[in-house]
């Protein structure tokens, strides 16, 4: 869990006329009032809503469904749960991939700006203990009905699938932290000038994949990152981390997932081959491997020590076809 700080005095929604030349709708401090009340009231007002939290620790597990909302942090503000996909579901059963996310946006047209949002599930003890089947533990979900998602210099912390993307997304200025698979999903997803961080975890062989893209063949375009910068956590050592594989979602033949990185910098963590295959099963049930060749993962322009030579599974794009992948053409906004 993240260790609590010094909060704000507050009170829990301040209307906008109780604060003169304010552009909040809602104000929430954490030590009087809940995120999930203001979304709430959001989804009632049914127009655009802006929501200010205060700084300190809001520890809830949401889904956002009013189309567009902004919510806005303050320095200092975290929002955090600790579900994993194996955690028990309240009636039954467990939460799964999907359902694990601190912060599910859920409505098309939302921005976040200024949050951390943290999934706080232990991975490190779920690992040690044997337990780590299930511990995928998300931080924030974009799902499919939320079309023209923006988060604007945020820091989603996890270990395994972070951030969660399904919809068309703009990710800028932010700072997104994990191990496995920890930023995956088929949306057609820019990001712009982001940092990028490894985790280490003890005792671990390697240290996982920074992207899975579950990308549509029909789709063009993935996840695709611009001048973003690949990072290591100090214990994380050289060679040991990919740049990702294709996901096969539930074995469906029509994913063949795309991912680029673009004019980005990457640290010596980053393993030479670049790409490696995952498996799934096919359609007959028997077990398969969808490898870097067959599915789109490209680079161009890389630079740091991590930036290797192109290969058979680590291609690079050439200068026209690095022409077509635009933040206008991947997400038209």
């Amino acid at each position: 869990m993240i260790a609590r700080r010094t909060l704000l005095a507050g009170t829990l929604m301040l209307p906008v006329a109780a604060r003169a030349g304010a552009p909040w709708d809602a104000v929430v401090d954490p030590a009087t009032g809940t995120l999930a009340a203001a979304l709430a009231r959001a989804e009632r007002a049914g127009r655009p809503f802006r929501i200010l939290l205060g700084p300190g620790i809001f520890t809830e597990k949401l889904t956002v469904r009013a189309p567009g909302l902004t919510l806005q942090g303050s320095p200092g503000t975290i929002l955090q749960y600790g579900t994993a996909a194996g955690t028990a579901k309240p009636g039954g059963g467990s939460w799964g991939t999907g359902g694990s996310g601190t912060l599910t946006i859920a409505a098309p047209g939302v921005t976040l700006r200024g949050l951390t949002i943290a999934n706080s599930f232990d991975y490190i003890g779920a690992r040690r203990d044997g337990a780590g089947n299930g511990a995928q533990a998300v931080a924030l979900a974009v799902a499919r009905e939320a079309d023209r998602t923006i988060i604007d210099r945020c820091v989603l912390l996890g270990y395994q699938d972070s951030f969660y993307l399904q919809a068309r997304t703009l990710v800028a200025d932010s700072r997104i932290v994990g191990g496995v698979d920890f930023i995956f999903g088929g949306a057609a997803a820019w990001f712009e000038r982001c940092e990028l961080v490894t985790r280490y975890v003890p005792n671990a062989d390697g240290f996982g994949y920074v992207a899975a893209p579950s990308t549509p063949a029909s789709q063009e375009f993935g996840l695709v990152f611009s001048r973003c910068r690949l990072r290591r956590e100090a214990e994380v050592p050289d060679g040991s981390t990919w740049l990702g594989r294709p996901w096969r979602a539930g074995g469906n033949m029509a994913l063949t997932g795309q991912a680029a990185f673009l004019h980005c910098w990457m640290d010596a963590h980053v393993r030479r081959q670049g790409w490696t295959w995952m498996g799934y099963k096919g359609p007959d049930g028997e077990p398969r491997r969808l490898t870097p060749p067959e599915a789109r993962l490209w680079e161009f322009a890389s630079a740091g020590p991590g930036a290797g030579p192109a290969g058979v599974d680590r291609r690079l794009l050439t200068a026209e076809a690095a022409k077509r992948f635009t933040r206008a053409n991947v997400i038209g906004f």
